[in-house]
């Protein structure tokens, strides 16, 4: 339906500027298109039939009709963000006077704090040494992802050329194709020196740095899975994934330096407040340890 509506080809020019001109992810391009389309579709049910009929009760409208669908607060937030920067857009083609999304706010949502492992937890994860093509594979994988704070799609993109090991750096494109180069530690270096050794044995296809068994470039869904088990294999409590290492680099870092702008740049952050989160995780690590420790901490005790 939303596919034949007059409001598609709006959306389509505006797809072309953020793949073109923003140079978005196609993750997030993604996101966008499937938001628009699902706004489409809604504001078929309302007979609206250009977007300058889109108006502040509309829109209103539109967020009640998501929320009664059962989309979560996250998820409206993202679907009114998405038509938020696409109104934005025309307001600048000139095809519309005034943005009417802009006064329309979101239900506010519960702060999702991202979990992470202690240092002992990811020395434990760390602790195997075989002496294997895909084991030493995983191996250095796991420990470039917490040496450098990776995102996923960051390694499993990284080539042969991206590695400075001289300078133990690695060079990464992150989040709309922003490049920066990255310290991963000495043990991380190791380890991809003693990958590389093994990395020809698979006969690589291509300049990629982490291979399948069948010497293609390793996709992320199989990062995933080789992560989740080896956290099964070496008895860690807690699901082990990508991102957890991520955090776990970030909260670690942190909790060492105190230094948020190194992190954010780190991690490669646009904004500072995205980083912020992790003062969070910081002060409750404080706090726990305040209640156990001080004497006078016996909150709800009495």
């Amino acid at each position: 339906m939303s596919l034949d509506s007059p409001l598609t080809p709006a959306v389509e020019d505006f797809l072309r500027y953020l793949k073109i001109e923003r140079q978005l992810s196609p993750l997030t391009q993604k996101n966008y298109r499937r938001q628009l389309m699902a706004v489409i579709a809604l504001a078929a049910e309302m007979s609206v039939m250009a977007w300058r009929d889109l108006d502040v009760t509309r829109v209103r409208a539109l967020a009640a009709r998501s929320r009664r669908d059962g989309l979560q607060a996250s998820s409206l937030a993202l679907r009114l963000s998405a038509l938020r920067s696409l109104l934005d857009w025309l307001v600048r083609q000139g095809e519309l006077k005034v943005n009417p999304a802009k006064s329309v706010t979101t239900p506010r949502s519960g702060r999702h704090l991202p979990k992470n492992m202690d240092v002992d937890e990811v020395s434990q994860l760390l602790n195997f040494d075989l002496n294997d093509p895909l084991s030493v594979r995983d191996r250095t994988m796991l420990e470039v992802m917490y040496g450098a704070g990776l995102r996923l799609s960051e390694l499993v993109g990284l080539d042969t050329s991206h590695l400075d090991l001289d300078s133990g750096e690695v060079w990464v494109v992150g989040k709309g194709s922003k490049e920066r180069r990255l310290p991963v530690g000495t043990t991380a270096v190791s380890w991809l020196q003693h990958w590389l050794e093994w990395r020809e044995l698979l006969e690589p296809e291509d300049n990629a740095l982490f291979l399948s068994k069948n010497g293609g470039r390793l996709s992320a869904r199989s990062v995933q899975k080789r992560f989740a088990q080896w956290g099964v294999r070496q008895q860690v409590s807690s699901h082990v994934h990508p991102h957890k290492l991520r955090h776990s680099f970030a909260t670690h870092m942190l909790e060492s330096s105190g230094d948020l702008r190194a992190v954010q740049e780190l991690l490669g952050h646009a904004n500072l407040t995205t980083t912020q989160i992790y003062t969070h995780l910081d002060f409750q690590h404080l706090a726990s340890v305040y209640d156990a420790a001080h004497p006078r901490a016996k909150r709800g005790k009495s």
